[in-house]
């Protein structure tokens, strides 16, 4: 029999000698809520899950062929720390298909998962005390990523009023002297909104004119998950573009979440220090999810659009059912496959078992009410939010809003 008090007293022992680092940070709520997900189906239950941050599509076949090729021909041993030069080519190659940016290989860092990109990036740039501008709402592990290299977070708050988006006046009005990066995630997780070449331009402007070097960090995952036009990158900008610091990967645009790779785009001089980092971390990515990602960015985008068409038909759907939900304030998204909507009209309710005072408490109601996974909008700096995922079927969609209504309709 296991002595309960002995366990407690060992795993308190535990977390007291962890470093201060790890002590300070958050656990991260997406995770958390997919967890809780994932315990109430063992129990029986019949949960959907709009909480996951990723395509529900498969790895297109020529994708994974190119796999199973790799593996045949013995791509088994360790590879360059900054990735195989037949991928930063292909990086190289796309970017300037795609974007009309010109980078060298030298200036491209492959790792596993744009997650580890820009923890590289943070890491390279961010000193004890540097200030560093996140835009909120923002992705959840932005923040987490300058603590754990000592910096301190500045975050602008915005409002689905405005799309989710900081405006130059904002900007310029969080800078001071300790400012050394801006986070920029466009198009948009959690929210969905991205920015027009113009707006991205007038950000640009107010960084080029500050008084000393603040970089930006642009996180372009989701790039090709876009329903208004072509992808704009604030890189395109020639006056800016040594501050830029492109993230981007195969994770959304070719449905590959579980094959880990992302890259940088960047100044040679920081590809070098994330090349150092990297190099006495985890070392270079997965050889076999290399070969993969040179066959995705070699071949042109026909399954990205079939993808996207999806995307586009359940946002459009899933709008129009959220607006018979009376308590909700939505948007409409222009990117990545998210749904964002207000909720704090409903804090102070109750069902008479329930009272919701925060958007944690009522996607906990939903999740346990309705068997619908959510992720409340404190996780990413905007707790008057919560944030619902629609890379999902159709039909789980229109049942899962049909729960979400019900259970909503019943607090008062």
């Amino acid at each position: 029999m296991v002595d309960v008090n002995a366990l407690a007293f060992l795993i308190c022992i535990t977390m007291e000698n962890v470093s201060s680092r790890v002590a300070s940070l958050a656990i991260s709520q997406t995770l958390a809520m997919s967890q809780k997900s994932r315990d109430l189906q063992a129990q029986g239950y019949d949960v959907i899950n709009l909480s996951v941050g990723e395509p529900d599509f498969n790895t297109p076949q020529h994708i994974k062929d190119a796999a199973i090729k790799a593996i045949k021909e013995n791509y088994s041993h360790y590879t360059p720390v900054p990735g195989y030069p037949e991928l930063l080519n292909a990086i190289c190659n796309k970017l300037k298909r795609d974007n009309n940016l010109e980078y060298s290989k030298d200036q491209i860092i492959v790792s596993s998962g744009a997650k580890h990109s820009l923890a590289n990036v943070i890491l390279s740039l961010v000193n004890k005390g540097d200030e560093v501008i996140v835009p909120a709402p923002y992705w959840v592990s932005y923040v987490e990523m300058v603590k754990l290299a000592e910096g301190e977070n500045v975050v602008i708050q915005t409002s689905i009023e405005n799309n989710f988006k900081i405006t130059p006046e904002q900007l310029k009005n969080a800078i001071t002297p300790k400012t050394k990066v801006l986070f920029l995630c466009s198009p948009s997780n959690p929210t969905g909104s991205l920015y027009s070449k113009e707006e991205l331009k007038a950000i640009a402007e107010v960084v080029a004119n500050a008084d000393h070097d603040i970089y930006i960090i642009s996180d372009e995952i989701y790039e090709h998950i876009n329903f208004v036009g072509s992808h704009e990158s604030i890189a395109q900008f020639d006056f800016i573009r040594d501050k830029v610091i492109i993230v981007n990967g195969v994770s959304k645009g070719y449905a590959m979440t579980g094959w880990r790779i992302g890259f940088i785009a960047a100044p040679k001089w920081i590809a070098k220090a994330c090349n150092k980092i990297q190099g006495q971390t985890t070392s270079g990515a997965s050889s076999i999810s290399q070969m993969a990602s040179i066959a995705a960015f070699n071949s042109d985008t026909a399954c990205i659009k079939e993808m996207v068409t999806a995307f586009k038909r359940r946002r459009d759907m899933v709008f129009e059912l959220m607006k018979e939900i009376d308590g909700l304030k939505i948007n409409m998204p222009e990117g990545a496959f998210y749904l964002f909507p207000e909720a704090k009209s409903y804090f102070g309710k109750s069902n008479g078992e329930y009272t919701i005072n925060s958007a944690k408490d009522l996607s906990m109601y939903i999740l346990e009410k309705a068997h619908v996974a959510t992720v409340p909008g404190c996780a990413f700096g905007s707790p008057d939010y919560i944030r619902l995922s629609y890379a999902t079927s159709d039909e789980k969609l229109k049942e899962a809003i049909a729960r979400m209504k019900d259970v909503l309709d019943k607090l008062n």
